[in-house]
């Protein structure tokens, strides 16, 4: 597990701090599509995410999700950390975009490290600022930009994350990560397509200006 984070972490903590990660954090493999936190469930473990992506998403009453951002190799989540601070139930519901790989920290060394390790402190406020700033783009996104391109912006970051121009989706799969309908997807990639932005394939679009 160290060799991983010295990999992984290596950059942002010190040995010491690398070694009480390895011995108190478990390694969790999650594949494609599986929930690891659902609304309403409480957080007992932080987690810091060695390879993969991973989804965060919000649900309306009727149950529909809505996709807010995504966390990556190297990240991990604001919101489980608030979570973990406060010992509320969590809002979001995170699921993996793919296979992946993760360590789960105890919740109780979140604030042990907060005073006993600058970098670890360092890393939790940068968390903290890297998901508000993509709060605010989601925010701006569902505010301000046409569904077009809305739908363009949500191809577009699905394949940077996936680290491949193509990306394998239904359009009903989009309109639920949209909070849209299918018919409303259909047409806006079609159009996409004449506008030789992507190329739509079965269940594949090809991103052509990535």
């Amino acid at each position: 597990m160290i060799e991983n984070l010295h990999k992984y972490y290596g950059y942002l903590f010190e040995e010491k701090l690398l070694e009480e990660i390895a011995a108190v954090a478990t390694v969790k493999e999650i594949k494609t599509n599986d929930v690891i936190i659902n609304i309403g469930s409480y957080i007992t473990t932080i987690p810091l995410l060695l390879n993969g992506a991973i989804k965060i998403l919000r649900e309306d009453s009727q149950g529909d999700d809505l996709v807010l951002y995504y966390i990556e190799k190297g990240d991990t989540c604001a919101m489980t950390l608030s979570c973990c601070m406060s010992e509320t139930k969590s809002k979001i519901k995170a699921v993996a975009e793919t296979d992946a790989k993760l360590l789960m920290i105890p919740k109780q060394k979140m604030s042990e490290w907060l005073s006993k390790y600058k970098s670890w402190q360092e890393f939790i406020l940068h968390s903290y600022h890297s998901r508000l700033e993509e709060f605010i783009e989601a925010i701006d996104t569902i505010a301000f930009l046409n569904m077009d391109k809305r739908l363009l912006k949500y191809i577009k970051d699905k394949a940077l994350v996936n680290n491949n121009d193509t990306i394998n989706v239904t359009h009903q799969q989009i309109a639920n990560d949209l909070h849209t309908s299918r018919v409303v997807v259909s047409r806006l990639l079609k159009a996409l397509e004449k506008k030789q932005k992507i190329m739509l394939y079965r269940n594949q679009i090809k991103v052509l200006d990535l």
